[in-house]
């Protein structure tokens, strides 16, 4: 579990320096440039995730709840509602008019529904970990930002590529789950 937490602090850090402190961000990438600060911070990203990947697996399992059968559909059916939302952040659809966070956004939703279907002590952690660092990023991101700017206009074609593109997504989701974790996110 060491790894894990460990992974999930280089998340947090990696991913609100330029949230919280902006300013120190600024002077990174005006010290080495823009483009090796992007590469050092994707690479911290890249290894947190490797991190928090291996410390989950290798955790022990500590049951704290057993979630009842029917959250596996509740899960389900939030995991295609973040994947949609997700999608939204880079495609000119209604949902990223109507959502101003629509990653961070997806984020939570990911992270609740995968605290309805596993109960042990390094799920918790894990899960709980991302959905504290989507709020806080959230509420970050907007004092430093302040309100909205304009987005561009929906279009027909926007709204099809991102429902193409969330039914794609979601299907990658799901072999990745079945095939290479071993976890088939259908179980009756």
């Amino acid at each position: 579990m060491t790894l894990m937490t460990l992974g999930l602090a280089l998340w947090w850090t990696a991913h609100m320096l330029g949230i919280l402190a902006p300013s120190r961000r600024r002077a990174l990438a005006g010290a080495i440039g823009e483009g090796p600060a992007k590469v050092i911070a994707a690479l911290l990203i890249v290894g947190s995730v490797v991190l928090m990947v291996v410390g989950y697996r290798a955790a022990q399992v500590v049951d704290v709840w057993c979630p009842p059968a029917f959250l596996t559909h509740v899960n389900n059916l939030l995991m295609l509602l973040a994947v949609f939302i997700f999608i939204a952040g880079r495609i000119p659809s209604p949902v990223r008019r109507a959502i101003r966070h629509p990653q961070l956004i997806a984020a939570k939703t990911w992270a609740i529904a995968h605290l309805l279907v596993n109960g042990d002590v390094a799920s918790i952690v894990l899960f709980g970990g991302i959905l504290a660092w989507s709020v806080v990023a959230v509420i970050g991101i907007n004092r430093r930002d302040g309100p909205r700017g304009e987005l561009p206009d929906a279009t027909p074609k926007g709204w099809l590529a991102h429902l193409g593109a969330a039914a794609v997504v979601f299907s990658v989701i799901v072999y990745v789950h079945g095939m290479l974790l071993g976890v088939w996110p259908f179980a009756a």
